[in-house]
């Protein structure tokens, strides 16, 4: 692996454990390069930041493309993309988008696009099947999916995230039809998450 790689997979390793604050002196050690090498590659925590974000969004809007692929069932597609999502940490990016981050950088953009309109494609299949609550839309699973997945502060919780692929499973079997309940509120669409 490269060390631009090396260094983007190690801070976020790091950002998910730590925070988006981390000391980059760590994030070197934990990639196996010398501060040199980081700061040549990223030659401030805002130049690295970004390519982490574009990194995990990425890989995020090719694993909900991956469980398209592969369920035939449009329910299971959109739980198989929950998970994988979830190995991806999605929620740890939730405090690096704000501070010295450029959210409006058009990679950024762009690439979010990508994730959300995956992400719409997921939930609106699963809707026309009649396998996904209709009162629902496709800012509540990422709001759920995000609180989910993000890490707890503070030490005394480490090791809880063996419980996240459980309690997505709660979160998704409360999505299923039959609904079982009326929801509170309306629906998070993706324009209420930008205004955000």
């Amino acid at each position: 692996m490269r060390n631009r790689e090396r260094i983007i997979a190690a801070a976020r390793e790091l950002f998910v454990e730590f925070g988006p604050d981390v000391a980059l002196d760590d994030v070197a050690r934990r990639a196996g390069v010398g501060n040199a090498t980081l700061y040549r590659n990223f030659p401030d925590r805002a130049a690295l930041t970004h390519e982490v974000v574009l990194a995990v969004t990425s890989r995020t809007t090719l694993r909900a493309e991956e469980a398209e692929a592969a369920e035939a069932d449009p329910f299971a597609a959109l739980s198989r993309f929950v998970h994988a999502a979830a190995d991806e940490r999605i929620g740890a990016l939730c405090p690096m988008l704000s501070g010295v981050f450029d959210r409006d950088h058009p990679d950024l953009l762009a690439e979010r696009g990508r994730l959300e309109g995956a992400v719409e494609g997921l939930v609106a299949r699963a809707q026309s099947a009649g396998r996904l609550r209709t009162d629902i839309a496709v800012g509540d699973v990422l709001v759920a999916l995000s609180q989910l997945t993000r890490p707890l502060p503070g030490i005394a919780c480490q090791g809880i995230d063996r419980f996240t692929h459980r309690h997505l499973q709660l979160f998704l079997d409360g999505l299923e039809t039959p609904a079982r309940s009326e929801l509170p509120g309306s629906a998070a669409t993706l324009e209420d998450l930008r205004r955000s």
